[in-house]
């Protein structure tokens, strides 16, 4: 019964920002690393930003650093994704990943948001 749902994709101008939300359940959701994805019409799934349990420690792609930031509040088992400065390149639909560990014994994906950055 894990879930993972996603909300705030959607269409935005060059240079808009957007605020993407994962929220989880069916797991212990402040024991575990959170990461986003996406992936864009013809490529492959990448990771976009990853966070440690805690929200420590984050790391991003090199193509969104300086303009996403990942958070997470565990009190709420939300995760988000603060998109900036968005370019067209940035244009995928946008995934919430729970790794594998612990008592989830594989990967749990959200059902994906459509991220659009058009003029």
């Amino acid at each position: 019964q894990v879930q993972l749902v996603e909300s705030g994709g959607g269409l935005v101008q060059p240079g808009g920002s957007l605020r993407l939300s994962c929220a989880a359940s069916g797991f212990t959701f402040s024991s575990h690393a959170m990461s986003w994805y996406r992936q864009a019409p013809g490529k492959e799934r990448e990771l976009v930003a990853a966070i440690t349990s805690a929200g420590g420690s984050t790391n991003y792609a090199d193509s969104v650093k300086g303009r996403f930031t990942i958070s997470r509040d565990n009190a709420k088992n939300t995760v988000y994704l603060q998109m900036n400065s968005l370019k067209p390149e940035d244009t995928a639909v946008y995934y919430c990943n729970a790794p594998a560990r612990f008592e989830l014994f594989r990967d749990y994906w959200g059902q994906g948001t459509q991220v659009t950055v058009s003029s």
